[in-house]
């Protein structure tokens, strides 16, 4: 496969997924807000913590109040990682592909990108904020189901897992960071309402609550919780299921690759499957939570920056 091509996929998944992200932790922070008399400390605030946002939003708002940051998030084109701007460079990627891609995959996203234009702060508000993101939620499941049901199975469908995959792993670290570390409660408030509400917002982020309540029952726990979202090798956005299907994904490309010798040539996702495979949620918040989620994002960094070096760039 052209390095052009590869490079394409492999950012059409990364872009998709950021997008359909930023629209999950929006939604999922506003009904927390709405479900939590009187209003949290710095709520708002947090997201930008969590997207590591903070520097580039404070230099163009004076406020991290509830518009300023469903704009900063939906809206704003100097953004570049806001939901309109991932929808955008999305569908740029797309374009190109439009010979390796299915003409529904096409339809999909470039609905979406027309769609995302006409977007204005007042047309959200007359939506409301739990109409227009329940409709943003099904237009990404409808884009994922049509990768699954039409895309062939070839090593352009690898790329594409890649990017997805890695993006997945980054983002749940970055919100497990966040509740634990920025949204930390004092002593007398955890396991108050307000601290349990936060942690089934954070699962619910995920799509995560109901496959928490089948392994672990209705009680939330801290514990339980970073067990399943980092640990767990069967829930699809657990950062240990990402990192495994990143590396199955990178595994066929190397075995299909010119002038293979057969060695590992992105050791980086190698070490971050082996740290998660090994890891237990009691040992690693014992230890340092903080500083073990921190790793893994800089683990992502050094996966793109090695599968960019050796699959994707190109003159």
């Amino acid at each position: 496969m052209l390095r052009r091509v590869a490079n394409h996929l492999y950012w059409t998944a990364r872009y998709l997924e950021r997008a359909e992200w930023r629209a999950r932790l929006v939604d999922v922070n506003y009904h927390l807000l709405v479900e939590s008399p009187p209003e949290p400390s710095g709520a708002w605030g947090a997201m930008l913590a969590i997207t590591g946002d903070r520097e580039d939003f404070d230099s163009r708002y004076a406020t991290d109040d509830e518009a300023s940051v469903l704009g900063y998030y939906t809206f704003d084109e100097k953004n570049l990682s806001s939901i309109r701007s991932c929808i955008e460079f999305a569908r740029e990627n797309c374009r190109a592909l439009r010979h390796r891609i299915s003409s529904e995959l096409w339809l999909e996203i470039n609905t979406l990108y027309l769609d995302a234009q006409r977007w204005t702060p007042a047309g959200l508000e007359a939506t409301g904020v739990y109409g227009f993101f329940s409709d943003l939620r099904e237009r990404f499941y409808r884009i994922a189901g049509v990768i699954q049901t039409t895309i062939s199975r070839d090593v352009g469908y690898d790329f594409l897992a890649i990017g997805r995959s890695l993006e997945c792993a980054e983002n749940i670290s970055r919100l497990l960071d966040v509740k634990y570390h920025v949204l930390l409660p004092t002593l007398e408030d955890v396991g108050s309402p307000l601290d349990l509400s936060q942690w089934a917002a954070l699962l619910r982020s995920a799509s995560a609550l109901e496959a928490y309540r089948r392994a672990y029952g209705n009680m939330i726990r801290a514990d339980k919780v970073v067990e399943i979202l980092l640990f767990d090798g069967s829930f699809p956005r657990a950062a240990r299921f990402c990192v495994d299907r990143l590396g199955s994904a990178l595994g066929r490309v190397e075995s299909g690759a010119m002038h293979s010798n057969g060695s590992n040539r992105v050791p980086a996702a190698h070490a971050l499957g082996v740290r998660l495979r090994a890891g237990a949620a009691p040992t690693v918040i014992e230890s340092g939570l903080h500083e073990y989620l921190l790793g893994i994002q800089e683990d992502c960094a050094r996966i793109g920056e090695e599968v960019s070096a050796e699959y994707l760039k190109f003159e």
